[in-house]
């Protein structure tokens, strides 16, 4: 038994998980810290989008699970799937694996048919956690989704997600812990072959974190500052 949308199939352990899971660690995300949202006009209220987000350590992705009004599909690097604990939220949560520098055919068609049940996608561009606020280099997967699906970006800044957070909230001293969703943006097509079209692709996942950095305060954006400088230094 499972939930079948245009091909895109959960199974039916995933779907109450869930139902389960969602709102448990909304409890507890509101016991452990002062949780602020800001943006949930932004959303969507149908259709496909990806949601990108910025990793500075395992928080993120539950907490934005956790809190959107829909459950979205997750793609999570393939060693949190080896890790104890962790590897069980993700596998009965119905994670999507991705190999970090690898290209997947498999692990792309599935991110298109998720794409095209018109379910919610959501991605870290930076490919893993940085464990600092500052924001990382992209990698260029993200604009390839984007660019071949055509779906919108939602960008979501996460701010209080450090890795000191757990020692704050493990002592009840309830850090803040806030998320802020931009508006939907697209991403201009992409063109050109070879080194052209590397560059164009790096260039759209640059754009897509320039999104979340505006919502970051100045210590979170890191490499992504300075627009203007960047994409001049880029262009060159």
């Amino acid at each position: 038994m499972s939930n079948n949308r245009n091909g895109y199939h959960l199974p039916i352990y995933v779907v109450i998980f869930r139902w389960i899971f969602r709102p448990i660690f909304r409890m507890i995300f509101h016991l452990l810290s002062e949780v602020r949202i800001t943006g949930t006009a932004n959303i969507p209220e149908s259709g496909p989008y990806i949601i990108a987000i910025n990793h500075i350590s395992i928080i993120e992705p539950p907490f934005v699970i956790a809190f959107w009004p829909v459950a979205p599909e997750a793609v999570g690097a393939k060693d949190i799937w080896e890790r104890r604990g962790q590897s069980l939220l993700a596998k009965f949560y119905g994670g999507i694996q991705v190999h970090r520098g690898e290209f997947d055919r498999r692990l792309v068609e599935t991110m298109f048919q998720v794409i095209e049940a018109e379910y919610p996608l959501l991605i870290a561009p930076e490919g893993g956690r940085s464990h600092t606020p500052g924001l990382r280099p992209a990698l260029p997967g993200v604009a390839y989704i984007v660019d071949k699906s055509g779906a919108p970006v939602l960008p979501v800044g996460i701010i209080g997600s450090t890795d000191d957070f757990l020692h704050q909230a493990i002592r009840f001293k309830r850090p803040v812990l806030e998320m802020r969703i931009g508006k939907p943006t697209t991403m201009p097509a992409i063109e050109g072959k070879g080194e052209q079209r590397r560059l164009a692709l790096k260039n759209n996942a640059d754009l897509i974190m320039y999104k979340v950095a505006e919502l970051l305060p100045p210590p979170y954006q890191g490499v992504y500052a300075d627009e203007q400088n960047h994409l001049s230094e880029t262009s060159k």
